[in-house]
């Protein structure tokens, strides 16, 4: 939708946290929040002006000199409050998700409760930001390192995990020591908002987290400002890289996780019915709208005659309001987003699949108005078409037939993306061989989307990610911080002086 002007006194604004405070915005460009079931305007989200970035990123870079020295207990101890109340409030939470993005609420809570578990990691902050010690390494020399935060990082983050997403960056980057500038999607900012309320009433003091709201304009500025350290993002392709090569060129350090065209394996030996019910809900689960989703299912020989049992399970969902009870597809996040995924279907018939299932143009009583396509499934799809070879976003399955494991692995392996895949089988060494052979950072063994627990972290590859450490887990706590090397020797007056030593070497 396009921009507005200021916003009508009648429709809630969208503040912007500057400085612990919740102030409304002078932008005069508007942008407004629509249920997408209904139409309904919600709320009105500002697109902020340079003056409020600059005053965000200052208030940041003041609260930091303070923080950083904040001891390790303290931010831990927020961090323990902050999941209490996360989870006191997780209705509220998932309603306020489902009203502007759309997503079913039980999968609103899944989104709210993914986010959550990287906040209790966060509050294990004591032991992941531990250093290492050796000492002797030279006569009476020891070296240790430390994990120091960078000062003022910044996160960028995407309409479809709304929740989960800001929860993965800014509680992990406070906790290390750092203070943060978090820009929400501008589609659904209203539950991110939420959270940072209750993250302000678990204790994080003023100036360490602050918001803004915008579009490119804020995004470039997030990439280009001085004082911005680090950059994470969660989004499209096209943004990612932009963003990627812009902070890079800035000086900063930049993780993007981006689009995926992710693969599920099937082997004929695989438990039918298990890998179909999981071959459905993650293709069409949150109407495709994940960066995770099993979009594409490549039957491998006999699993072929399983098309007619796919499509039998597909029609058996219920598309409709996200709160709604019993829905399984809610309606997607725009009707620009509707409009594209009707028009793939349309690019995947004129380009020869076969459409086994048409989602479009579904009856939902009462949401006439509604962004909805239903599950469609297309076969006989092929590297070259467009439903193969583009990130749909859409609750579309895309179904490839090939021979062998090792056809399957090479289609795979010859795909841009590297964000997910999955097998389905019961042999232990088809799962063994496939878990080695392909080139995809995140691989289930019949799981269909192998999201890690924030014990581990998100290690998308290839085309999905740009930079090295991914987010939570033990990789973001090396994004987060710098790593300082102490070299030291102590003398008392018994130590016998060895002369002037002009080698590198210590002794």
């Amino acid at each position: 939708m396009s921009a507005v002007l200021k916003p009508n006194a009648a429709i809630p604004s969208v503040k912007l946290l500057i400085n612990g405070e919740f102030i409304e915005s002078t932008s005069r460009e508007w942008r407004d929040v629509v249920n997408p079931a209904t139409q309904e305007v919600l709320a009105r989200v500002p697109f902020a002006t340079p003056a409020e970035l600059d005053a965000a990123v200052a208030a940041a870079k003041q609260a930091f000199s303070t923080w950083r020295k904040t001891p390790i207990g303290a931010r831990a101890r927020i961090f323990l409050k902050y999941q209490q109340l996360i989870r006191e409030n997780m209705k509220e939470l998932a309603a306020i998700l489902t009203a502007e993005q759309g997503k079913t609420l039980p999968d609103a809570e899944g989104d709210v409760f993914r986010g959550l578990e990287v906040v209790e990691h966060a509050a294990n902050i004591g032991t992941l930001q531990m250093g290492e010690l050796a000492t002797n390494v030279a006569g009476g020399v020891d070296t240790y390192t430390i994990l120091q935060p960078l000062g003022v990082c910044a996160g960028i983050t995407p309409f479809n995990f709304p929740a989960m997403i800001p929860l993965w960056m800014f509680p992990m980057a406070i906790a290390t020591g750092n203070t943060f500038v978090l820009k929400p999607s501008e589609q659904d900012p209203m539950v991110t908002m939420r959270l940072v309320e209750l993250a302000l009433e678990a204790g994080i003091p003023k100036g360490v987290l602050n918001v803004v709201h915008g579009g490119p304009d804020i995004v470039n500025g997030i990439c280009d400002h001085a004082d911005i350290k680090a950059v994470s993002f969660v989004g499209s392709t096209r943004v990612g890289t932009h963003v990627y090569n812009r902070a890079t060129l800035a000086g900063k350090r930049a993780q993007c996780m981006m689009g995926a065209k992710n693969h599920a394996v099937v082997l004929p030996d695989a438990n039918k019915e298990q890998a179909l019910n999981n071959l459905t809900g993650a293709a069409f689960g949150a109407a495709g709208q994940r960066c995770m989703a099993a979009s594409v299912t490549v039957l491998v020989g006999e699993a072929h005659g399983w098309i007619p049992d796919i499509v039998a399970k597909a029609r058996t969902l219920k598309v409709n309001a996200g709160h709604e009870p019993g829905t399984d597809v809610g309606p997607l996040v725009s009707c620009a987003a509707r409009e594209r995924v009707d028009g793939l279907i349309a690019r995947g018939l004129a380009d020869g699949a076969r459409l086994e299932l048409d989602g479009r143009n579904p009856s939902v009583p009462g949401y006439q108005s509604g962004n909805f396509v239903g599950p469609t499934i297309f076969s006989g799809a092929k590297p070259g078409m467009s439903i193969y070879d583009q990130e749909i976003f859409g609750p579309v399955q895309v179904i490839v037939s090939v021979d062998t494991l090792d056809d399957a692995i090479e289609l795979i392996n010859r795909n841009p993306n590297g964000n997910g895949v999955a097998l389905f089988t019961q042999s232990g060494a088809a799962a063994r061989r496939f878990q080695e052979d392909i080139d995809v950072g995140q691989v289930g063994i019949n799981v269909p989307i192998p999201v890690p627990v924030p014990l581990f972290s998100f290690t998308g590859s290839r085309g999905s990610k740009l930079g090295d450490l991914g987010p939570y887990g033990k990789q973001v706590i090396l994004f987060y911080t710098q790593t300082k090397t102490v070299t030291q020797r102590w003398f008392d007056d018994s130590t016998l002086s060895v002369g002037v030593n002009t080698t590198i070497s210590l002794k």
